[in-house]
Order: structure tokens, then C-alpha cells, then sequence
């Protein structure tokens, strides 16, 4: 079955952030047309998520109550990549959207990422740092050229023309995320989402984003956590569709 816009659902795991996500939903309400948005869902840990995130969370809903659907979800599955499969399992728009809460992922790319999703709804709309026209401010010079080799090393290793796999911020066909069987629940989902529906043949549209540090709230991904991504880009390169697809074969998985 072909993809065909409708909505999106937006999916914003969030810890530590107070004015940093009132910010991302305002940009998101003040940018998109309220048409386009199915829903956004915050995504809470009900252990770790500060209650000043989970009131801002709660005001949010209440000022746009009657115009954008906002609701509250705490997550079952461990980690940022749990959090973000809690939320797919979730997501009733015809596509979805990853991203996060600490305004490292530009909410201006919204009506963006809607935009090109109109226009191409089979494909995968995803952000880079390294398109002409992207950007990274507050990233140290070795991590910059850590990730700058990891992203080179692994489009050779899929042969793919994708600049930037690592940044979690993507949208989605909504069905198609619901087909595949996703196994990270750390930060290396996010490079997951990349990496099997490349495997699946699913086209891409890269658009440029301009990154910046975080000023609020404490990043869930140290630096030597990232050297976990290698094994995940390792354990995805050689899988076949019937290792990917929940259902495969099944009518659910045409795309």
C-alpha cells in the first residue's frame, strides 16, 4: 500500500526540559498548520522525567487544548530509544516524527519535513547536519571529527549517498515504522532508523539542519557511548526483509 500524507504524529521524548520544549511545541504550533498535526505526544520516564517537565508538559496541553492534540505518555520501555517505540506503537498520523525536547532538533524543520512528506510520502524525510547549509555549534572539534568519519565509513558500508545516519531526527511513513522489528533502546535506535529501511530500499530526502547544543537539561548519550553505533551498523548491514518486517509478505508491509 502506498503512503499518502495526512498528519503527522510528533513524538518528543522529554526528561530535564522546561523551556526548551514550551519552545519546540510554540515553534510547532506557530509554524505548521494545525491540519498537519495528528498529535504530539511527550513522552515521559515516570522515574526520571522532572516534575517541572512533566507540568510544562501539562500546560502545554492545556494552551492548545482545542487546537493541537497534546497528550502525555509514560514510556514502558527503557532509554531513549525505548521511548521513541513506545511512541510509535502510539502515533495514529499517517506519518510520524522523531525528535527531541532540548531544541538540538530544530522544530523550524517541521513544516519543512511536512512539506517534502507531501510531495514524497513513501520516502523517509530526515535532517542533516552535514548538507550544504547545515551546521554544528557547541560540538567539540574531535567529536565533530569522530562523527564526520563515522558517517563517510558507514554510507560506504551501505552504499548509500545518507550524510548524516546518526541525527534522530527523522520523518517517517508511520505504517512502515510499525512493520519493522526495532531491537536498540539506547541512542543507536536512532541510527537503526537509518539503517533498516535502507536495507528495506526505502528512498531517502535529506534537508539541511542547523545543530546547537543543548542549554538545558543533561544529554543521555556520553561520548563513549557512541562507539556503541558500530555494532549496530554491523548487525544491520547483511539483514534480508524477513529479517526486518514483523509481517513479511504480508499485505501490511507494501509499500
Amino acid at each position: 500500500m502506498k503512503a499518502v500524507f495526512s498528519s503527522v504524529s510528533i513524538l518528543i521524548p522529554a526528561m530535564d526540559e522546561t523551556y526548551s520544549l514550551s519552545q519546540t511545541v510554540d515553534v510547532i504550533a506557530g509554524t505548521c498548520s494545525p491540519e498537519d498535526i495528528a498529535e504530539i505526544i511527550i513522552i515521559i520516564s515516570p522515574e526520571k522525567t522532572s516534575p517541572e517537565t512533566v507540568r510544562t508538559a501539562q500546560e502545554l496541553i492545556t494552551k492548545y487544548s482545542g487546537l493541537i492534540k497534546i497528550y502525555i505518555h509514560g514510556q514502558t520501555l527503557p532509554f531513549a530509544g525505548g521511548a521513541v517505540r513506545n511512541g510509535i506503537k502510539l502515533a495514529q498520523g499517517s506519518h510520524l516524527v522523531m525528535m527531541s525536547a532540548d531544541l538540538e532538533t530544530d522544530p523550524e524543520l517541521i513544516h519543512e519535513f511536512i512539506a517534502q512528506s507531501k510531495k514524497y510520502p513513501d520516502r523517509i524525510i530526515t535532517a542533516s547536519r552535514w548538507k550544504k547549509g547545515g551546521s554544528f555549534k557547541g560540538y567539540s572539534r574531535i567529536k565533530l571529527l569522530c562523527n564526520y568519519v563515522f558517517e563517510k565509513a558507514i554510507a560506504w558500508f551501505y552504499f548509500s549517498g545518507l550524510s548524516d545516519m546518526t541525527f534522530g531526527y527523522r520523518l517517517f511513513p508511520t505504517e512502515l515504522m510499525k512493520s519493522i522489528k526495532w531491537e536498540e533502546l539506547k541512542h543507536p535506535f536512532f541510527l537503526e532508523t537509518a539503517l533498516k529501511p535502507l536495507r528495506l530500499g526505502v528512498k531517502f530526502v535529506e534537508i539541511p539542519a542547523k545543530w546547537e547544543a543543548r542549554t538545558e537539561g543533561v544529554s543521555q548519550n556520553g561520548f563513549f557511548a557512541n562507539f556503541m553505533y558500530f555494532g549496530t551498523a554491523w548487525r544491520n548491514r547483511f539483514l534480508r526483509p524477513e529479517d526486518i518486517l514483523l509481517n513479511y509478505g504480508g499485505e501490511n508491509n507494501e509499500r
